[in-house]
């Protein structure tokens, strides 16, 4: 007779002292088992090494316990503090994360997604409003419970969690407008396929106006290739007074080009971010920027997405705004040259 290589739920029950069904109810349903029977449990799981066959389990019409996540990308500081805080509610509620990237490429976002509902997932999040409609198609075919982080729309498809980011731009240009600049420039990412930056874009220019090709530069969330385009911005004899940068890595990066040429922060030059990432008030000079509270977005949307695969009261599946707000710190100051009221163009 072959011998048994793994654990099963059965190895876990008796040594447990407790029925299957028992181990079975602890662990989709823990808050209808007493908190000493679950310990045990736990412990007759650890020693036993038994691993849950989740896509067994969703095969057979049971929760995963597992949530995933696509973002575009995790290689700077963007996501990080939405990722932890979103994945601690969720862990908070005995769900797993489950993260996959897409490097900004909508076609690698639906195809992610098909992957994970393979995989039986309970729910998912996407980053932003603008999605594939076969990627909606595909949510509300499969009747998936979803929500869309990072940005807020009044008219979104899906219920979503997040900042709007029209306004955040809006807000960044109306401070160097404030100021009294009127020769401001914008280093941004590239628009297609990113509707945060577009907003943030359309929201500047709601303010400054059309701003002329000759004083956009486009640069990826990169410190070296912001630095690169501000550099390019800068070595020239009428330039601009301020920078609006797409978020506050970009803004690093202008600083960065700003120091390359002797060019003063805020003395000299203006330099405006979005985001308030982690850092960005240790700068130095600190930077100013409009903070948008990736951890309360995080949260909530995490809150959202438990609602509405009925884990949370169902209230908190309402599309919600998470206000922005202006941290003006050492980056921004009033214009030092007397002809920085003439546009310039």
């Amino acid at each position: 007779m072959a011998q048994k290589q793994h654990a099963d739920i059965i190895d876990v029950a008796k040594a447990a002292k407790v029925s299957p069904a028992t181990v079975s109810r602890a662990f989709n349903h823990p808050d209808l088992v007493r908190a000493d029977t679950r310990a045990k449990i736990q412990r007759a799981v650890d020693e036993l090494g038994y691993i849950r066959n989740r896509a067994a389990s969703a095969m057979h019409g049971e929760k995963s316990g597992a949530v995933g996540l696509i973002v575009p990308t995790i290689d700077n500081a963007i996501f990080s503090n939405l990722i932890q805080a979103f994945s601690t509610a969720l862990q908070d509620a005995g769900q797993s994360l489950l993260i996959a990237t897409h490097g900004y490429d909508q076609t690698t976002e639906h195809q992610l997604l098909r992957k994970l509902l393979e995989h039986r997932v309970d729910g998912v999040g996407l980053i932003g409003l603008s999605h594939l409609d076969r990627t909606f198609d595909l949510i509300e075919a499969r009747e998936t419970p979803a929500v869309l982080l990072w940005s807020f729309g009044a008219d979104a498809r899906l219920p979503c969690v997040g900042s709007d980011n029209f306004k955040a731009g809006a807000m960044a240009a109306a401070h160097v407008c404030d100021l009294g600049h009127r020769r401001v420039a914008t280093v941004f990412p590239p628009l297609e396929g990113n509707d945060r930056a577009e907003k943030r874009f359309s929201g500047a220019q709601s303010i400054l106006g059309e701003v002329p090709e000759a004083w956009r530069r486009t640069a990826r969330y990169h410190i070296g290739q912001a630095r690169e385009a501000a550099r390019d911005l800068l070595a020239v004899v009428n330039r601009p007074t301020a920078i609006l940068a797409g978020n506050d890595v970009i803004a690093r990066g202008v600083i960065s080009a700003a120091a390359d040429l002797d060019i003063r922060v805020p003395e000299d030059l203006t330099v405006v971010g979005i985001g308030d990432f982690t850092g960005s008030a240790d700068l130095t000079p600190a930077l100013t920027t409009v903070r948008i509270d990736a951890p309360r977005v995080g949260q909530v949307a995490a809150e959202a997405l438990l609602a509405r695969m009925g884990a949370k009261p169902r209230e908190a599946a309402e599309i919600r705004e998470i206000p922005l707000e202006l941290k003006v710190r050492r980056t921004s100051a009033v214009p030092s040259d007397p002809y920085s009221t003439d546009s310039g163009f």
